[in-house]
């Protein structure tokens, strides 16, 4: 009987990540999922997966390279997720995101050279395209940092795909388009609404709700993810997992009021727009080339995508987890 693959995650205990790691156990694999570390020894969303007696839990920092070298060893391949993600937040500590995002990318690298992983997927944004110069985005789009966060991410894509072209680390730079779903942090827009009109909010206070976004549902990136690791011709490459999906802000708030049977009122809150030439107004992705290389295409449309999160956030259990009065940045 063949051993299963050994893989690490990095960013389990994340949003994106959890999920992930579940993925992976149900295809088979040996997981090693590292959780930040902290004091409390709380896993973050990991604590919540169905999976946790099979998986090994790691605790530690991308930002340290002997500790990266060390959780690197006797893994076949790492799913680098690990990062400072939120936008607002990079505007007040952008040192902490060069730390973390270029710094954690280049010592995961590093290791995984070192210690002959034999495949690295490394997590990029759709953030790095900025304001859509042209739609659906491809892979050639310019890049555009329009914010520290997105700056920062640019950083650590070029830093991970310069180990594949000097050092022939197998390296494929992952691009997700916007995912959502549950156990997504309330930071972003589609968790906030859904879980201020579950929590009994009759208005809730927005920033700018014209951009338009290309939505893609967590189960969806995640298999996106594993489409790429088995994919031999996405080493050496940058791929877009979108769903070739345009709809606005308004419009998905829209909707999520429609599903929820809500007639919560939107108001504006300027405290919440982003500063005028960091706001990415239109994102939309061209997937052609995740098709191409693997097959993959999605499995849930937005409005599929939005029933399953709304249920997930309507359950008072996985509600209780969120300060839904706040406004987190």
């Amino acid at each position: 009987m063949k051993t299963p693959e050994r893989v690490l995650v990095t960013g389990a205990d994340g949003f994106i990540g959890s999920h992930l790691v579940e993925q992976l156990v149900k295809a088979g694999f040996q997981v090693r999922a590292l959780s930040q570390y902290n004091s409390f020894n709380n896993w973050g969303w990991l604590e919540s997966v169905d999976c946790l007696d099979q998986i090994e839990v790691v605790t530690g920092d991308v930002r340290d390279p002997h500790y990266c070298k060390h959780i690197t060893q006797s893994v076949d391949q790492v799913f680098h997720l690990a990062a400072l993600i939120a936008i607002p937040y990079s505007y007040t500590a952008p040192d902490s995101y060069v730390d973390t995002n270029v710094r954690g990318t280049l010592n995961m690298c590093q290791a995984a050279l070192e210690n002959g992983v034999s495949r690295f997927i490394h997590t990029s944004t759709s953030e790095v395209y900025g304001t859509a110069e042209y739609v659906p985005i491809d892979e050639a789009h310019p890049l555009q940092p329009q914010s520290p966060y997105s700056a920062s991410k640019i950083a650590a894509d070029a830093m991970a795909m310069s180990f594949y072209n000097a050092f022939e680390l197998p390296v494929t730079i992952a691009r997700p388009f916007n995912t959502y779903g549950p156990r997504q942090s309330a930071r972003a827009v589609i968790p906030t609404i859904i879980g201020q009109i579950a929590a009994g909010e009759t208005s809730i206070k927005l920033g700018d709700t014209s951009p338009t976004r290309d939505f893609n549902y967590v189960e969806d990136t995640c298999q996106g993810f594993l489409a790429l690791a088995k994919a031999d011709a996405a080493v050496g490459e940058t791929v877009n997992i979108a769903s070739n999906y345009e709809i606005s802000i308004a419009d998905t708030l829209a909707l999520i009021r429609k599903l929820m049977a809500s007639d919560v009122e939107f108001i504006t809150d300027e405290q919440r727009l982003r500063p005028a030439g960091s706001e990415v107004f239109r994102l939309w992705g061209d997937n052609q080339k995740l098709r191409k290389l693997t097959g993959y295409t999605p499995g849930h449309s937005i409005e599929e995508g939005l029933q399953k999160t709304i249920a997930w956030f309507s359950d008072p259990q996985n509600l209780k987890q969120y300060k839904t009065g706040l406004y987190n940045v």
